[in-house]
């Protein structure tokens, strides 16, 4: 894979910045998402229905734009990129709400506030994200080779969360957070929703804000495994970028839906460790194997799927156990 294959023109690149910022506006501003409240699972359920929408309809847009412009040949590969990329980025980003259950749990935030912190965790992410992904664009069309050291991380990556999978992170020593509380004045007690208060006359950070700190810098951790797995699909920047961040848009409102059910996909993180290693090692194997786009997609998803109904199956035997 040498040299970037972008096919997005400028307009586009700023047609899909204007869409995020006004979707973001209208989150926060229209639809309460800077207010404190629970909830539902109809309500994300909604949310997500919506995003997962959105994404197939930007992703139908894109192929018939790419159609009328470039052929036919691009642009069902392009939309098949998209695809690909967005359905790995969004079962990766199920990572993510686990580490954020065992955040919350670990801080007792109540539920009508997490909306809140992570609506502002998805801004910082949205930023961090098109940062790295401009960067590792730059870097691989200028250093090809680069593609092999993120297939090895992978493969590393994938490896450690199989073997970590049973074991939980001790969210609150973690060193970012123990950086935090030293360089910050933390305000004692319980604030509501607010991030930064007076105390003693001085200006402090809350624990919420703490909280928020703690998911910005695991959505970081997880940037780092997550964007060099996109770039085993295409090396296109466009795809890379509007891929990454549907899938980070719709990560709130996928915490919501699963946070209550989280326990009975267990077996889930197996399953992301198993795609992590498969895509590790396709990007280890490109001189000598090459898988096209779709029979990826189909194992990545046969491994989702298989981990998921295996965690379905697991549960069910062990509830009627109990019983």
């Amino acid at each position: 894979m040498n040299g970037i294959e972008n096919i997005a023109s400028a307009p586009m690149w700023a047609g899909f910045v204007a869409f995020v910022l006004v979707m973001l506006a209208l989150d926060l501003w229209v639809f309460g998402g800077n207010k404190a409240h629970k909830v539902s699972v109809r309500e994300a359920g909604a949310w997500s229905l919506g995003w997962f929408t959105l994404a197939l309809l930007f992703n139908g847009g894109l192929w018939w734009y790419l159609h009328g412009t470039v052929g036919p040949e691009i642009a069902e590969r392009k939309a098949l990129e998209f695809l690909s990329g967005y359905l790995i980025e969004k079962a990766l980003s199920v990572d993510n709400v686990f580490i954020f259950l065992l955040i919350f749990s670990a801080f007792q935030v109540r539920p009508e506030y997490q909306r809140r912190v992570l609506i502002y965790g998805v801004l910082g992410a949205i930023v961090m994200r098109a940062v790295m992904i401009l960067a590792g664009a730059w870097v691989v069309s200028e250093f090809s080779w680069v593609l092999y050291l993120f297939g090895a991380f992978l493969l590393f990556t994938g490896v450690r969360m199989m073997w970590a999978a049973d074991h939980e992170p001790d969210v609150r020593n973690n060193p970012v957070l123990r950086l935090a509380r030293r360089v910050l004045p933390v305000a004692p007690g319980d604030h509501g929703e607010k991030f930064f208060v007076r105390h003693n006359g001085v200006r402090h950070v809350t624990t919420l804000f703490l909280v928020l700190v703690l998911i910005e810098a695991t959505d970081l951790v997880f940037a780092v495994d997550s964007i060099p797995a996109i770039f085993a699909i295409t090396s296109d920047p466009f795809i890379v970028f509007t891929s990454n961040l549907f899938a980070i848009l719709g990560l709130r409102a996928l915490y919501f839906l699963l946070a209550d059910i989280a326990d009975r996909f267990h077996l889930l993180k197996y399953g992301l460790a198993l795609v992590l290693c498969f895509i590790g090692a396709k990007m280890l194997l490109l001189p000598w194997i090459h898988l096209p786009v779709h029979v990826s997609l189909a194992v990545v998803a046969t491994l989702i799927a298989g981990s998921v109904v295996a965690s379905l199956y697991v549960t069910r035997n062990a509830t009627r156990n109990k019983s």
